[in-house]
């Protein structure tokens, strides 16, 4: 019997003067989509460090993880199952490094904006809008709820 394998990632909220970090992503589809920076856990890694990673990687900017927003179950179209371990972070820094190839921007959106592209159904899932919401009602978690290493 084939064993059941859920995908592990991260995702970051990041607010910063009213509006909400977003990458602008290239799905090979008519139109990009928007998602907060994320990605897949590596081998080797904590959940935090792959946040961190993700965020550097997708938008070039270093930011301190603050509060777990909590495990995010999503069962995308294709089958499969995705367990997305949230995080809200502060910005720190623009790093200025280059963005993975599939990112075409990067962009500082406000709710209502987010709100917009989800009508528009430029979200890359549901989730995206969702762990907003959570973040603005402070529904967080202390970083000592995750137990690694």
């Amino acid at each position: 019997m084939k064993r059941w394998t859920p995908r592990v990632t991260v995702a970051t909220v990041v607010e910063r003067a009213g509006r909400y970090l977003l990458v602008e992503e290239d799905n090979g589809g008519p139109f990009t989509l928007f998602n907060q920076p994320a990605g897949h856990l590596e081998p080797g890694e904590t959940l935090l460090e792959a946040a961190e990673r993700e965020v550097r990687e997708e938008s070039a900017w270093r930011v301190g993880i603050t509060d777990y927003l909590g495990l995010y179950v999503y069962e995308a179209q294709a089958g499969l199952t995705f367990h997305s371990h949230s995080f809200v972070g502060m910005a720190l820094a623009h790093l200025g490094n280059d963005l993975d190839p599939d990112i075409r921007a990067i962009h500082w959106l406000t709710f209502d904006e987010i709100e917009d592209l989800e009508r528009a159904g430029r979200l890359r899932s549901p989730l995206v809008l969702r762990r907003v919401r959570d973040a603005r009602l402070g529904r967080v978690f202390p970083m000592d709820v995750i137990h690694e290493r």
